[in-house]
């Protein structure tokens, strides 16, 4: 007796080669074999795959949870955006915003098709762990920790031994909680806004726990042109020298690198996140390619729902093309990027971030049983030369009909089984127009 059985789907393999008429069968969590279509075995719930393809659930390197009822607000408006709207709406929030805040995220993250996420912190992480947990999702939790920057008030900051008490409290509390599903990460703001006693602490801090650290990295110019002011280094450097640069660190947007930034990042395996519709409409165009070719893990991010929405597939299109535009077009060469590179950071890439590539990314007996289901039997997407070209091309997240996470079913047939959808809908609808009263940022 299984616990979950989804019969005769097309299977995305971890060649990324496509195998018809599969059977995957779930037991404790895992995937506990991938066989041809049979009519033996049982399960206590059941998938029909026909005309689905089952692919890993995507993985969001990058995002912040509590953005998402500064939705539609950012965008069209000159800098800096991150003092004149994102410090006044954040430090307006009460724990209630961030629960559902979070409870909203988690809904738009499961119809769009991701499973997994890396939370780069804010304000009352405890409502957030708990939304996460209800959820059904799995995500790697921090919480913003920030000790100086005069942008920054005095709410939302604290001495560099509070920060580091605060986030091993959460650590105590919620690691490993939701089944496993819960890791409980430490965060480095970003170095304008960390003192370097909190970010020396911080990686050993991480080290002792055996856990993660996530950090804005290279995101904007101003933020190298920081570092070299005061610490006569350049960001990465500057982290190298505080020794938080290694396996365990996962690094979001890496715009403004260097070519040495790059060499020094892959020598420490660094975890590298891109999230393209935020860069591009604020810091520019990430190397891509070049990190591509060196190797170094990169995965996909979408930064939270303030400008945009959290779809990894709409993030896969905007790095393909603009990577192609920006990089390619100019020198004639169509190749820079490929669409199985888009796909690679949107599950391995992403499952590297998290520290859990033995455990996710790829649709083998053995791992989580997180995966999810795209509707093919569409004119959008059927039929086709290319169904990888077509995925990233052409596959957004309402093609996405079934998620399926720690061996647990969330979503069936479009219907989210973990969330009250209309009730989160309608308690943040009005949430919304209250924090902006309070933060005083009303359009």
């Amino acid at each position: 007796m299984y616990d979950i059985i989804i019969r005769n789907c097309s299977l995305l393999m971890p060649d990324f080669s496509v195998k018809e008429n599969q059977d995957i069968l779930i037991k404790d969590s895992v995937i506990a074999q991938i066989r041809d279509t049979a009519e033996t075995g049982e399960a206590k719930e059941t998938i029909d795959g026909k005309g689905k393809l089952a692919m890993p659930g995507l993985i969001d390197g990058h995002t912040h949870t509590c953005q998402q009822l500064l939705r539609g607000r950012t965008a069209n408006e000159y800098p800096m955006i991150w003092t004149r709207f994102l410090v006044p709406f954040e430090s307006n929030l009460t724990p209630e915003d961030c629960y559902y805040s979070a409870r909203l995220a988690c809904l738009e993250m499961i119809k769009s098709g991701t499973t997994s996420f890396a939370e780069s912190g804010s304000t009352h992480m405890e409502d957030v762990a708990e939304a996460v947990i209800q959820s059904g999702m799995r995500a790697a939790i921090a919480r913003s920790t920030m000790d100086m920057g005069t942008a920054i008030p005095d709410s939302m900051k604290d001495s560099a031994e509070n920060n580091i008490r605060r986030t091993k409290d959460l650590y105590q509390k919620y690691q490993g909680a939701g089944e496993g599903r819960i890791d409980i990460w430490f965060a480095i703001r970003q170095v304008m806004t960390c003192s370097p006693d909190l970010i020396r602490e911080i990686g050993v801090e991480a080290k002792r726990l055996k856990t993660g650290i996530h950090a804005h990295l290279c995101e904007h110019r101003d933020e190298v042109s920081f570092c070299l002011q005061h610490y006569q280094k350049r960001p990465a450097a500057f982290l190298d020298e505080m020794g938080v640069l290694g396996p365990n660190l996962l690094t979001a947007h890496n715009v403004m690198l260097s070519e040495k930034d790059i060499d020094l990042l892959g020598s420490r395996q660094v975890k590298l996140i891109h999230c393209p519709r935020a860069n591009y409409a604020n810091h520019g165009f990430p190397k891509a390619p070049r990190i591509l070719q060196n190797g170094i893990s990169l995965g996909l991010g979408c930064d939270g729902a303030a400008r945009s929405n959290l779809s990894l597939f709409a993030e896969m299109k905007q790095l393909l093309y603009g990577t192609i535009a920006y990089w390619g077009l100019p020198i004639f060469d169509p190749d820079v990027i490929f669409a199985r590179d888009l796909l690679t950071m949107a599950t391995v890439g992403g499952a590297k971030a998290l520290q859990h590539e033995d455990l996710l990314g790829t649709l083998e007996a053995g791992k989580k049983a997180d995966l999810i289901t795209i509707n093919l039997m569409q004119p959008h997407l059927t039929p086709t030369h290319n169904l990888l070209n077509t995925l990233v091309d052409c596959c957004s997240g309402h093609d996405v009909t079934d998620s399926v996470i720690n061996g647990k079913i969330v979503m069936k047939e479009r219907n989210v089984l973990t969330i009250d959808e209309e009730e989160t809908v309608k308690e943040c609808s009005k949430r919304i127009k209250e924090i902006a009263v309070r933060a005083g940022i009303e359009a």
